[in-house]
């Protein structure tokens, strides 16, 4: 487990865990509250007008604004790490946001966009600073069944296996130990995104 500090949520990691009931439970493994928590200044209006509404649902986000909002908003990051990232196109503003004020504060970030942690393995500077801070859904998913019981998990997620693809694969009624799909979900990512180092669950969450 890390120990208590700050965590960043990006927006896509934010409502997976939230429509998963799963968010607080994430926070907990990861030696944090909700407190602890910021997330990007859109998410409330995406929750309001934007997109999550067509992925999630308008009534689901209608029950996450009250959570999102009772969150903190990520800071403002130097330009000496934010310099770095905003001439990549596959980061957006956001992202590069978390991922600037996390490398210069020695933060944990929770992600869930793939196309930004791929671009950002290579970038200088990036790797060493997140050294083992990059926390990802599979990992996630991964810990709280070692902790909660695949089970527990499994009659939670439900109706994000409705709009996400791996949970839905890994979680689905043929599959009696989803911990065995997650890990290697997991495991890919981990070669994947090299010399990015995730953060890896141990074995009792």
């Amino acid at each position: 487990m890390l120990s208590a500090m700050r965590l960043l949520l990006d927006t896509d990691a934010f409502c997976k865990l939230a429509v998963g009931g799963l968010l607080r439970d994430t926070v907990t493994l990861l030696g944090a509250d909700l407190s602890q928590c910021e997330r990007l200044p859109a998410l409330t209006y995406m929750l309001r007008r934007g997109s999550l509404r067509k992925v999630y649902g308008s009534d689901a986000c209608d029950r996450l604004i009250p959570l999102a909002e009772a969150l903190p908003v990520v800071g403002q990051p130097s330009n000496v790490w934010l310099d770095k990232l905003t001439p990549i196109e596959a980061i957006d503003p956001g992202e590069a946001q978390i991922f600037a004020v996390a490398a210069e504060a020695g933060l944990v970030v929770v992600s869930d966009d793939k196309r930004a942690l791929r671009a950002l393995k290579g970038v200088a500077d990036f790797a060493d600073a997140l050294a083992g801070r990059i926390v990802v859904i599979e990992a996630i998913l991964l810990g709280l069944c070692n902790h909660l019981g695949p089970d527990s998990v499994r009659r939670r997620i439900q109706s994000l296996a409705a709009v996400d693809n791996m949970v839905r694969v890994c979680f689905s009624a043929g599959n009696p130990e989803p911990r065995d799909a997650l890990l290697a979900y997991y495991s890919s990512l981990v070669a994947e995104l090299d010399p990015l180092t995730l953060w890896e669950p141990g074995p009792g969450g």
